[in-house]
C-alpha cells in the first residue's frame, strides 16, 4: 500500500472512532413512509426522541426506536468511562435511503399481469453531543 493511501486510511479510521452510527438495512417499509417518522425526531435530544417514537402509531417508529437504542448502546461501548446523563446526546443525522425492491406479479384481467413493487429502505442514525454552557465559557 502506498504512503498516501495509508495516510488516508489512518485519517478515515480516526474520524470513524469519534462517530456513533447505527444502521438498519433492508427495512421492509418504503422509504417514503419511513421518512415521515424520521422527520419527527431529526435534531431532537435522545430522551425526547424516544418518547416521541414510543407514542407514534407507525410501524416504522418501532424500528427507528430500536435503532436509536442501538446507537445509544454503541455510544456507551465507545465511551465506557463517561456517564450518559452528562453527555447530552442528540440525533445529529438521520437518513432514510431507498433499498432494493421485491418485484411480484399480480394477475390482471384478460391474461395480463400487473407488477407489484414491494419497496425497502436503509435507515442510518448518527448521534452527536451538544456542547454545554460550561464548556463554552
Amino acid at each position: 500500500m502506498g504512503r498516501r493511501k495509508h495516510d488516508m486510511a489512518q485519517r478515515l479510521k480516526e474520524a470513524r472512532k469519534n462517530k456513533v452510527i447505527a444502521k438498519l438495512r433492508f427495512h421492509r417499509i418504503s422509504a417514503r413512509k419511513t421518512r415521515l417518522v424520521a422527520d419527527l425526531v431529526r435534531g431532537k435530544d435522545v430522551t425526547k426522541a424516544l418518547a416521541i417514537l414510543k407514542f407514534t402509531p407507525n410501524k416504522s417508529a418501532e424500528y427507528i426506536e430500536k435503532l436509536l437504542i442501538s446507537a445509544v448502546n454503541n455510544w456507551e461501548q465507545k465511551n465506557p468511562d463517561r456517564d450518559i446523563e452528562d453527555a447530552r446526546l442528540y440525533i445529529k443525522e438521520i437518513r432514510v435511503d431507498e433499498a432494493g425492491m421485491l418485484k411480484r406479479i399480480q394477475p390482471a384481467p384478460q391474461g395480463r399481469a400487473h407488477r407489484i413493487r414491494k419497496r425497502m429502505s436503509h435507515i442510518t442514525i448518527e448521534l452527536g453531543e451538544r456542547e454545554t454552557e460550561a464548556q463554552n465559557a
